[in-house]
């Protein structure tokens, strides 16, 4: 599937989203809920509408950057969709950084404008003081101190807004994509991007329909969070939950027995611990969800099948990157093949190639490369990294992967984490997926670790449910079922049991602070 396909040359995304709705006829239908509010698609329309004609008034042109670092609230949704819809170009920042990396994110995009939610601003305003480019800083859900009030601006601001008249191609958001190494990346994404991820994987994987309630425990500046909450639903006009505060095992539960979603989406870390809260099957009602989702980091099979049997309900796993806008491999409701990534996404291409960029026999691990319409631009002012990623319409993911002979993708780390042990390839997440079987893991995460000839072999670090249990008995009854359960050369040669593991803001284990 490619845009021209199914777009005009002329096309201002916000109207798909956000007008559309309405001219529809769904506008008295609920949007979203947040805290005790509920957002129609028509206060939707006039949130984003009174939000794009402030930023017109404190002078945001067409292509102008606009900071966001928004909660999970009202003021990301009017941000999100008023900047778009006057031309200019969104950036969602994660809320969980530190004040110099909001500086860089200021610098590096230029950004003229910034809203903040108030929260923010103890982390960020030395930051936004700071900022060599940036002009206004909007402030909303709280006092906005020396900046200007997001609910002032938009009080006195203008219900009707006609949309910029950009093309399907314009750039129409960014978001920054971490990586391995090196300084976040501005990944630019085009008007039609959204809603070809929304014609894939929305429509022909999830089936979403105008009936779903949707909650995601993934934040909305995090790609996965973006479209589970900000775009997907939107897409047929269903309901989705606007949730600020931090998603632990006990308050993601007591939220879906509040909301009655119909799609949950999570990452397998959060799984993992909702599946060790005591009694969650009895105490919590979860019989409104038709799916679960999963995305983020590879989910153990182990994980898949213990959460089917207590709350009978499917996890469908897939993997989506911010390059990429979204989900591109995906299992499929009915047809799930546990601890796999899944098949393709319809619309989407894949290849798995050596490090020359030959493709390899079915089997084997390689490097996994992706095409579809829905890939970003380029990185902003990042050329080489560009010329890195792309190859004409593919772009390489930087994950290892294998195809198996039925069409099921298999994850095998990253590149970089790899682990090459007496010239075989070892999968870090096997490894792990191996030891959270085991009755006493809650979570493991592996590295390489040289010998004393300096080879490399597996070391694993491990967060035990009863963490007063470990121990070198424990720990040799770990390498011993590992040897068990797959090829005995992959086993941990050394075991440390830890309190935690460290993560980034979405959850995924940083293994590169392990192996340092």
């Amino acid at each position: 599937m490619i845009a021209a396909e199914v777009l005009p040359a002329q096309f201002n995304v916000a109207t798909w989203f956000v007008d559309r709705n309405v001219a529809e006829g769904r506008g008295a239908v609920a949007a979203f809920h947040y805290e005790d509010q509920t957002l129609t698609y028509a206060q939707v329309q006039d949130l984003v509408n009174r939000t794009g004609n402030a930023l017109l008034a404190v002078g945001v042109e067409t292509e102008n950057r606009v900071l966001m670092l928004c909660l999970d609230a009202p003021e990301f949704i009017g941000t999100f969709w008023g900047a778009i819809k006057i031309g200019a170009i969104p950036i969602p920042t994660n809320t969980l950084m530190r004040t110099a990396d909001y500086l860089y994110f200021l610098n590096d995009s230029r950004a003229k404008v910034a809203v903040v939610s108030a929260p923010l601003l103890a982390e960020a305003a030395p930051a936004l003081a700071e900022a060599k480019h940036l002009k206004h800083v909007l402030v909303a859900g709280g006092p906005p101190g020396q900046f200007l009030s997001y609910e002032e601006r938009i009080a006195n601001a203008s219900t009707t807004l006609a949309a910029a008249a950009t093309s399907r191609d314009d750039p129409a958001y960014w978001q920054y994509s971490s990586g391995s190494t090196g300084f976040p990346k501005g990944a630019v994404h085009l008007h039609h991007d959204m809603v070809i991820c929304c014609e894939t994987y929305a429509k022909q994987v999830l089936g979403i329909r105008p009936t779903d309630r949707v909650f995601s425990a993934a934040k909305l500046f995090f790609a996965y969070g973006l479209g589970a909450t900000g775009f997907i639903p939107m897409s047929v006009g269903a309901q989705a939950m606007l949730y600020p505060h931090r998603p632990t095992p006990e308050s993601v539960f007591e939220t879906i027995a509040r909301f009655r979603p119909t799609i949950f989406f999570g990452v397998p870390t959060l799984y993992a611990g909702m599946l060790a809260v005591k009694e969650a099957s009895t105490r919590f009602d979860t019989s409104s969800l038709r799916l679960c989702v999963s995305a983020g980091e590879a989910l153990p099979d182990e994980l898949y099948t213990r959460w089917r049997e207590r709350f009978g309900v499917e996890i469908i796993d897939g993997i989506g990157t911010t390059e990429i806008g979204y989900i591109f491999i995906s299992n499929r409701p009915g047809l799930t093949r546990p601890g796999s990534s899944g098949r393709p996404v319809p619309g989407y291409e894949l290849a798995i190639v050596d490090d020359e960029g030959r493709p390899v026999a079915r089997g084997e691990i390689g490097n996994l490369r992706v095409k579809g319409d829905s890939t970003m631009a380029y990185y902003w002012n990042k050329h080489e990294k560009t010329k890195e990623a792309l190859f004409g319409p593919w772009i390489q993911t930087g994950d290892k992967y294998y195809e198996d002979e039925d069409g099921y993708f298999w994850y095998c780390g990253r590149s970089d984490d790899m682990l090459k042990v007496g010239g075989i390839w070892v999968s870090p997440v096997e490894v792990e997926a191996t030891l959270v079987r085991h009755p006493a893991v809650l979570e493991a995460a592996v590295v390489g670790r040289e010998d004393s000839d300096r080879l490399v072999k597996p070391q694993a670090f491990v967060v035990l449910k009863e963490p007063a249990s470990g121990g070198a008995k424990l720990a040799d009854e770990l390498k011993a079922f590992v040897k068990d359960k797959i090829a005995p050369y992959k086993y941990p040669r050394w075991i440390e049991f830890v309190a935690e593991l460290p993560k980034t803001a979405t959850g995924k284990i940083q293994r590169f602070k392990l192996r340092a």
